[in-house]
């Protein structure tokens, strides 16, 4: 049994005060000079913190940089009894504790990297009132006895930091954080006094709001959605394809106000390249920063960039959470990111000081598919999950018994064994023992983990559609965070301000461009909203552009203020198939008119894609002789057969699977089958079954661009049949 220390509970400031003493309201500009040293609040500051010393509790949803700690700390100090905050880094923990001290605030915290003694003698500083903030891990709330011995004195406020991971629809979900709404009713009491919530995230959708809300039991909280619109901050966008980006990123490294800047890349070996490439070509002061590295090196590096000994990050998103040094001036992406929630808070790591600083992402579709290979392993499908569901019953299993016993491999069993415990369906003992629930006989768990599998699917495809729009970059952020405080156009992104951009490069159109624009627009004449696909059918044709082409004539259509694009969508089969829409702006649109002096076309988009040169027949000879493709495995060349053959090859209801998959494709891009797959290359898949995508290059008819853009799509649709 602990010892509890016996006092009586004072009432909070706002209530001891007497009438002729300044409210707490009209103490938090008091308090904010004195004890922080600013003489006004940030936008939006205000409010809430007036809501959280009134006693309301309060969802705050406003970027990184905009100034949301002071939001709970300083009514945190204006109310008393101490401010009990959760957060899930150890590292933010670390950087806030430090900073309340360099304000003269007695602060302390509470997680695994401090020993159980430091640990101890913090919370007894905390039940003697000897701290004005505790913080502690989501994770210290299972620890036996903690919760209770908290609710001893309940807390003046608690604040819910990152409180987008407690929602499964979230970015950056972490279980753990479902304890909190079982643990809050027991912190607060049920008091006269009860203590306030402020929930406070920089990423989260409508949705991610929604669920935060409910599983809080804010009922009645107030919503402060605000700060998105990032006026500083231009956005560009770049299609390009993966092995220029690194010397793309390092050109504009060079540029002194590029500088100091962060770059994500996707993966350690990544991160481990291009900073190499950075700092022993091109001279640049640049490190690396990824999960992989040992703690101490990863702490020195950050602790060399925030104190300028160090011009360049490049990390994988394991670096920024925490760290705050206001002029950072570039951020770049050499990838586009699984989630708009994961990019917006990335990005919005520049230009913190207010100065003018730019975010440029390089992405192409060969992003999609890695994305796709990285969910897999982290959501593996519902027969891994099956697999370890059937090795454990009701009674306890050693963890590492139970994964010798799955026949799949490790690292998708062990996301199988997590999934698992995040839905409910298993649970892990104190001894690292695995045993089954009773939820884990019925199927309500599979239909929750079906419904989160097909969200992380719809983000990718929303950071998708956000890379492809033609409509001011900031204003299609703040909308899909919900802010609805915007109306005006950023004016600095490469929608807005084509010519202003340092990554993409822009050209008038030629005359032949010029009379392809032409026709879009008579094909608009009139006609309301069309889909893209069909325009591009009917007023211009494959013959005369290829869709990749049509589309850069219409995102300069559309910089151009000419046409309006909106994504709709219909349901196919139990799938949501997005298509794009595009109507014409009211205007005089006459051929050759003025209008077309105003129209800037991408020439990266533009650019005709580099196609490797295809194998004559002698070369597949030498190929079949034992050279090695693409991917290391050797394969003999594909004979080119003509149509009765491979029809004769090909078994007829795959053939009617796969022109099924090609129909959908096609209306998905709005475009003809024949362009997804010929029928003799359709006939070709089906008669030889390609395993790789070097076998299905040496395919007739289907070449490096096909195999980029359906490559993985058509794989994994043979290989579901096989």
């Amino acid at each position: 049994m602990h010892a509890t220390v016996a006092y009586a509970t004072p009432s909070p400031p706002s209530l001891r005060r007497d009438s002729n003493m300044p409210t707490p309201t009209d103490r938090l500009l008091e308090v904010l000079q004195q004890q922080f040293g600013h003489s006004t609040f940030r936008p939006h500051q205000r409010g809430v913190c007036e809501s959280v010393v009134a006693g309301e509790d309060c969802l705050l949803v406003m970027p990184t940089g905009g100034g949301k700690s002071l939001c709970y700390q300083l009514p945190g100090l204006v109310r008393g009894r101490g401010t009990l905050v959760i957060s899930p880094l150890i590292a933010l923990m670390e950087d806030q504790v430090a900073g309340l001290r360099a304000n003269g605030i007695r602060a302390d915290r509470i997680h695994s990297g401090r020993s159980r003694d430091e640990q101890r003698a913090t919370f007894r500083q905390w039940l003697n009132r000897e701290l004005d903030f505790l913080l502690i891990a989501p994770e210290r709330l299972r620890v036996p006895g903690f919760a209770e011995r908290l609710a001893l004195d309940p807390p003046g406020l608690i604040a819910v930091d990152e409180a987008h991971c407690i929602s499964m629809w979230g970015h950056d979900f972490r279980p753990d954080y479902r304890l909190l709404g079982e643990r809050l009713p027991l912190l607060r009491g049920d008091g006269p006094d009860t203590p306030p919530i402020i929930a406070m995230t920089a990423t989260a959708t409508v949705r991610v709001q929604a669920d935060i809300l409910r599983q809080l039991g804010m009922t009645s909280a107030n919503a402060h959605i605000r700060g998105f619109v990032r006026e500083n901050l231009a956005i560009e966008v770049v299609e390009c394809s993966t092995s220029v980006r690194p010397e793309r990123v390092a050109r504009l490294l060079l540029a002194d106000e590029a500088r100091p800047a962060i770059v994500y890349a996707l993966s350690k070996r990544e991160v481990d390249a291009l900073a190499t490439t950075l700092k022993e070509d091109h001279d640049l002061r640049a490190a690396a920063y990824h999960a992989g590295m040992p703690t101490d090196r990863r702490n020195a590096v950050q602790e060399r960039f925030l104190a300028g000994e160090l011009d360049v990050i490049v990390a994988t998103v394991a670096f920024g959470m925490g760290v705050d040094k206001a002029d950072i001036r570039t951020v770049f992406h050499m990838g586009l990111p699984a989630t708009v929630e994961g990019y917006y808070q990335e990005i919005g790591r520049a230009g913190r000081d207010g100065l003018q600083s730019r975010a440029i992402v390089f992405y192409s579709w060969a992003d999609r598919r890695l994305h796709d290979f990285l969910r897999d392993r982290s959501y593996p499908p519902m027969s891994a999950l099956d697999a370890v569901l059937r090795e454990v019953s009701d009674h306890p299993v050693p963890r590492d018994w139970l994964m010798q016993q799955v026949r799949i491999e490790r690292d998708q069993a062990e996301a199988a064994l997590d999934k698992l415990r995040i839905h409910g369906a298993l649970a892990f003992t104190q001894h690292d023992e695995v045993v089954r629930l009773p939820d884990a006989h019925g199927r309500a768990w599979c239909v929750q983990y079906e419904k989160q599998l097909a969200w992380r699917m719809a983000q990718l495809d929303d950071i998708f559609r956000f890379a492809a729009t033609s409509q001011c970059r900031m204003q299609e952020l703040v909308r899909y965070f919900g802010d609805t405080a915007v109306s005006r156009p950023c004016g600095v992104c490469d929608v807005c301000a084509p010519e202003d951009c340092t990554a993409r490069s822009f050209r008038r159109p030629t005359d032949d461009e010029t009379q392809l624009l032409e026709r879009i627009v008579g094909g608009l004449a009139g006609a309301g909203w069309r889909s893209a696909g069909r325009v591009h059918k009917d007023a211009v044709g494959e013959h005369l552009a290829d869709r990749r082409t049509f589309d850069g004539l219409l995102d300069g259509l559309g910089r151009a203020g000419i046409v309006h694009t909106r994504t709709s969508s219909f349901d196919k089969d139990g799938r949501t198939i997005t298509y794009r829409e595009i109507c014409l702006e009211r205007g005089s649109w006459a051929p050759g008119g003025k209008w077309l002096r105003s129209i800037q076309l991408d020439d990266d988009a533009m650019a005709p894609k580099t196609k490797k040169k295809r194998a004559t027949r002698s070369t597949k000879a030498k190929t079949a002789g034992g050279r090695k493709l693409a991917g290391g495995a050797k394969k003999t060349a594909v004979a080119d057969d003509d149509l009765e053959t491979l029809t004769t090859r090909a078994d007829a209801t795959l053939v009617d699977e796969l022109k099924a998959w090609r129909l959908a494709r096609a209306r998905t891009e709005g475009v003809p089958a024949y362009v997804v797959l010929t029928n003799k290359a359709l006939l070709a898949v089906a008669a030889n079954l390609p395993t790789s995508e070097a076998e299905l290059l040496a395919i007739s008819g289907i070449g490096p661009a096909k195999v980029e853009r359906y490559g993985a799509d058509l794989l994994a649709e043979l290989q579901s049949r096989s």
